[in-house]
């Protein structure tokens, strides 16, 4: 970016929801509503793994991750929107809007890289039950969530950089609550080739090749479910891949939804990236503790045994 550009810019419009300023009240108690149960369920979630040590294995390992990473997740760009709201203002500053972008891109990928080394874990699981303390030991486990940081924060760096050296001229209005590269991308007046090309082909890589590792994980483990003889047998292997299923097709479904969305107006884009970054990380801790006995009792123990558990 030039000097006289990087000078002149200090500050982006963020679009957001509404221009009504009857209707922010009524978004300001809505966001700040869903912002705090998803922040308060995967914090509840991450406690009762951290207190229980029945709940010390690879799976729960995962989602303890997966917990974390949507928590952070969330806070990149919620808090912000409510200050918005809450102050009336839609300005972000340059160099906040360029952090926000790098965070939600970090958060955003460990979110699906987590998501598909849980895939692979329930595989080992069902389909190789004898070796699978032997598979997934704690090294392997750590590796795994260590290498996924690590490209995570790869990406996220060298797109932010080549961000930094573009120049915006006059328009620096992003058509969205919170500061996403693609409509960055789109206001600023410089040559943005190498930036499309590197987020066309990460965002091509996340969404093939992740996703086809999960359907090649459930392919075999339907598989492995089929040939067990008995009916109970059948229901105790898929419960307990029951919740992941789950948490797989909230998560690519909105996922798809914003893909979509890119193409329609802007406010469902900003619609579908909502159900994205907020209502999904929200939704996943009830997802595991509904599903999930043991999670349940270890939040029995969490809240002090007010919590039944069936």
């Amino acid at each position: 970016m030039e000097t006289g550009n990087q000078t002149r810019l200090s500050y982006f419009i963020l679009q957001g929801f509404s221009q009504d300023s009857e209707n922010q009240p009524i978004l300001f108690c809505l966001f700040l509503s869903m912002y705090l149960i998803t922040v308060l369920g995967n914090l509840l979630i991450i406690l009762a793994i951290t207190s229980d040590s029945h709940l010390h294995t690879p799976m729960y390992f995962f989602l303890y991750n997966l917990s974390l990473a949507d928590i952070c997740f969330t806070s990149t760009t919620m808090p912000k929107m409510l200050v918005n709201i809450q102050t009336q203002s839609k300005a972000i500053t340059y160099a906040g809007c360029i952090t926000q972008m790098c965070i939600f891109m970090v958060f955003g990928i460990m979110d699906t890289l987590l998501i598909t080394i849980m895939a692979y874990d329930r595989f080992v699981a069902i389909c190789h039950p004898l070796h699978y303390t032997l598979i997934m030991n704690r090294r392997l486990c750590g590796l795994l969530v260590l290498v996924s940081l690590l490209i995570s924060v790869t990406y996220s760096l060298t797109q932010s950089l080549l961000t930094l050296r573009l120049s915006f001229c006059t328009n620096w209005e992003i058509s969205h609550f919170y500061c996403e590269l693609a409509q960055a991308l789109t206001i600023a007046c410089s040559d943005t080739l190498i930036n499309y090309i590197l987020l066309y082909m990460v965002t091509s890589l996340l969404g093939i090749v992740p996703f086809s590792g999960i359907l090649f994980s459930y392919v075999r483990i339907v598989s492995s479910i089929l040939r067990i003889p008995s009916a109970d047998g059948k229901y105790k292997a898929f419960s307990t891949c029951g919740s992941h299923l789950s948490t797989v097709s909230l998560f690519y479904g909105t996922g798809f939804g914003v893909y979509i969305s890119s193409y329609a107006p802007s406010w469902r884009g900003m619609i579908a990236s909502l159900m994205y970054t907020v209502v999904t990380p929200m939704l996943n801790p009830f997802i595991y503790s509904l599903r999930n006995r043991d999670i349940k009792r270890a939040l029995q123990k969490v809240l002090g045994g007010k919590l039944y558990v069936p």
